[in-house]
């Protein structure tokens, strides 16, 4: 049973009026349960079942991350395992603050803004564990055995294929900067993306793009300026506008979010950029003060595994094991040019533009683009 209900500490109010918050609650008694044959180590099973209990921070939606936690839940009935949904910018000032005040926090913390996780990692918050499923992943999901990359999954352009035609449907970064330019009118206050002074995510995308390339990026947000693109920190946000026709392109937006949705309803169009796609993946990483390490640790191995990574994908979620990758891509991967992705490492380079000086900088030059200047 799913059930969603909202964090009642301070500092989480003054934000709910902006953040939608589920809790997750799956409770479950061993003793209301067939007995079933746990896949995690022995002596790991048995420390998680004196704990009894997992809290999870994450950014993936309750309802698309609610597959994967059902796996785990029929693999480990005994756990009570508590997930709470939130925006990054959130989960990294929560858990940061939680920390501080050392209050107690979440076991296992799971977030699609890679970069803020590696500086939690990297901040000395996150415990080693090396998973039991480390030999199928790619070197490039990996960091210190601390910080783990969960998933791959293509950065892509949306649209309303009710009403864009298909000649305006933008096949790349430049494809979209010639259609705002060529097609001013017709897409003014149109066009929506991630807001990168707002949202850890969008910021994370957009200098992903700066290092691709620098100045198609800037050239692109001069042109998202001039065409009155509106921002915002939600994909939820941001497609059911797109669906609704209030904005009709959606740049740098989660692929397996918007093919979820299409499932649902055909008007939403996804495309991969044919210049370079950004994979991003959804890191995760056990707190040192986590209260349930060894329920923590089932689940990183459980989230890595076939069965976890195959949940995962039941909500287009692309898998990040190399043993996984050909015959669960995904559509929206089928004959794309593999040369073209462009995976996010996880690994002290995303820490760059966290810097402030240097994350203040780019901010400051994404402004004035925008104002086209």
């Amino acid at each position: 049973m799913f059930v969603h209900r909202r964090a009642e500490d301070a500092a989480t109010r003054e934000i709910q009026s902006m953040h939608r918050r589920h809790l997750l609650a799956l409770a479950a008694a061993a003793a209301a349960r067939p007995a079933l044959a746990q896949t995690g180590p022995a002596d790991l099973v048995a420390a998680a079942r004196k704990e009894g209990r997992l809290s999870i921070y994450g950014t993936t939606d309750a309802a698309e991350a609610g597959p994967m936690l059902e796996a785990f839940r029929k693999e480990y009935p005994f756990i009570a395992l508590e997930y709470a949904d939130q925006n990054s910018t959130e989960l990294y000032n929560k858990f940061v603050a939680e920390a501080a005040a050392n209050s107690g926090t979440a076991d296992l913390l799971w977030s699609s803004a890679m970069d803020l996780q590696v500086k939690l990692v990297n901040d000395g918050y996150a415990q080693a564990y090396e998973s039991t499923e480390r030999r199928a992943l790619p070197d490039w999901a990996v960091w210190k055995n601390e910080a783990y990359g969960i998933t791959a999954e293509p950065i892509a352009i949306v649209y309303n294929t009710r009403l864009v035609p298909e000649a305006d449907v933008p096949r790349s970064h430049a494809d979209l900067q010639r259609l705002l330019t060529d097609k001013k009118a017709a897409y003014q206050g149109k066009v929506t993306s991630y807001d990168p002074e707002r949202s850890g995510v969008g910021f994370l995308f957009i200098t992903q793009d700066a290092q691709q390339s620098a100045d198609a990026t800037m050239k692109l947000a001069r042109t998202l300026g001039a065409a009155g693109a509106k921002f915002y920190t939600s994909s939820g946000a941001m497609m059911e506008r797109i669906q609704s026709g209030e904005h009709l392109i959606g740049f740098n937006m989660i692929g397996s979010y918007a093919v979820t949705r299409r499932v649902k309803d055909p008007t939403m169009g996804v495309v991969l950029p044919t210049d370079w796609a950004l994979v991003m993946s959804r890191v995760a990483f056990i707190p040192k003060g986590a209260r349930n390490p060894a329920s923590a640790k089932l689940m990183l191995d459980f989230m890595l595994s076939r069965a976890g990574q195959t949940g995962l994908a039941a909500s287009n979620m692309g898998p990040v094991r190399t043993d996984m990758t050909g015959a669960d891509g995904g559509a929206m991967l089928a004959g794309y040019d593999a040369g073209k992705l462009r995976p996010i490492p996880v690994n002290q380079e995303l820490l760059g533009y966290l810097d402030q000086t240097k994350r203040l900088r780019f901010l400051r030059d994404w402004q004035r683009a925008l104002q086209g200047k």
